[in-house]
């Protein structure tokens, strides 16, 4: 497992995020500077710089629903708001689309491209905000610093942790399966053709030496492919043509986008004992999201503008039927762990939770703790 690999995985499903909630402000036809705000606002909190700092260290990655948390927080950082339905569907779209394009990158380095994909976006969100733009910038800076140096051995290892996070995610979506690029099992399909990766050649061909290094023999054989050889390697400077075209925006041509579980028996099995069983690593996943959210910056509305609930489905009655369809094996609503209690670490995620706002009862519990993990769920 590469300890490396969290920040792209944050600022990926960070960008397909936005991409959707874009998407959908557009679709509701929510006025322009509400919608402005709104993206603004999360994008201003996710690339807030302690925030980064913490996102960049060392680390392994831990739980989808202790992420989800984070990504539950970053999209109530501004006048917004999600119920559980639709926030639901956010994370299984975010989750797959990332999915999708890491199994698909011709070559491990190319998640790094894929990532630059994500932030050329994102600052075409922000061209009229200087400062956050700035943020998105130094960011960026601290990707190539860190990530520009890697072998191709260290971003292979990033590349099979990315995989072994998203290998129980079977969950269809409407695009992919309409362009016929996922089963109706949720399992994607790969592509015999098209570029192959940059700095290699076009299948087909066997060549065969002695022992003195000189070629002696060339067959050809049939691949079964349409395979074209790479026009060029994608640009990894501040700005240039990434050529690979993984990670950039899906959803720019309104049109509903719908979601379903595969029914796969393994799949609720493993979303079922990831919920219930013992987590060794549940004293360290409060830590990050301690640290993680004490670095983010959650801007309140001030002034009487007025806030706005977001749907992610077509209507209201649809998002109404999604929250009681879903099967409670993949509710995300409620982080079952059992964690030691740690007397500083408690008074560190008291104060940080104590500054976001709870408008529902504290529910009774037999553990502290345990009412910081529903609390933690429920922001």
């Amino acid at each position: 497992m590469s300890v490396r690999t969290l920040p792209l995985l944050f600022l990926n499903l960070g960008g397909e995020m936005l991409y959707i909630l874009d998407q959908r402000l557009r679709a509701q036809n929510i006025p322009g500077d509400k919608a402005r705000k709104v993206l603004n606002d999360i994008i201003s909190t996710m690339f807030n710089r302690k925030f980064m700092e913490e996102l960049f260290k060392p680390q392994e990655l831990y739980s989808k629903k202790a992420l989800r948390t984070v990504y539950e927080r970053l999209a109530h950082a501004s006048i917004m708001k999600l119920n559980q339905a639709s926030m639901d569907k956010l994370y299984d779209l975010m989750t797959m689309a990332f999915k999708y394009q890491v199994l698909l990158c011709p070559r491990p380095k190319d998640v790094l491209l894929v990532t630059f994909n994500h932030l050329d976006t994102i600052r075409g969100f922000i061209r009229d905000s200087p400062t956050i733009l700035q943020q998105v910038d130094e960011t960026f800076r601290q990707l190539t610093e860190i990530y520009g140096g890697l072998s191709a051995g260290e971003f292979q290892l990033i590349r099979q942790t990315l995989l072994i996070f998203f290998q129980d995610l079977h969950i269809r979506v409407s695009m992919f399966l309409k362009d016929k690029v996922q089963n109706n099992n949720g399992r994607f399909v790969l592509p015999v053709s098209g570029p192959v990766p940059w700095g290699t050649e076009v299948p087909g061909l066997i060549r065969m030496f002695n022992n003195k290094g000189e070629e002696v023999k060339r067959i050809e054989f049939k691949h079964g492919g349409n395979y074209v050889p790479a026009p060029k390697e994608g640009s990894f400077e501040l700005y240039g043509d990434r050529v690979l075209k993984l990670g950039t925006n899906m959803y720019s041509v309104n049109q509903p986008v719908e979601t379903h579980m595969s029914g796969s028996s393994k799949n609720l099995a493993s979303w079922t004992q990831e919920s219930i069983a013992p987590n060794p690593l549940a004293k360290e996943e409060l830590n990050f999201l301690a640290r993680l959210m004490g670095g983010m910056e959650i801007k309140k509305p001030s002034g009487p503008e007025p806030g706005f609930r977001l749907n992610l489905f077509t209507t209201d009655e649809e998002e109404e039927q999604a929250a009681l369809t879903r099967p409670e094996e993949l509710s995300y609503e409620v982080i079952n762990i059992q964690a030691t209690q740690d007397q500083q670490r408690s008074e560190e995620l008291a104060r940080i939770m104590g500054e976001f706002e709870i408008m529902e009862q504290p529910r009774l519990s037999t553990s502290k703790g345990d009412d910081l993990l529903a609390m933690m769920d429920e922001l």
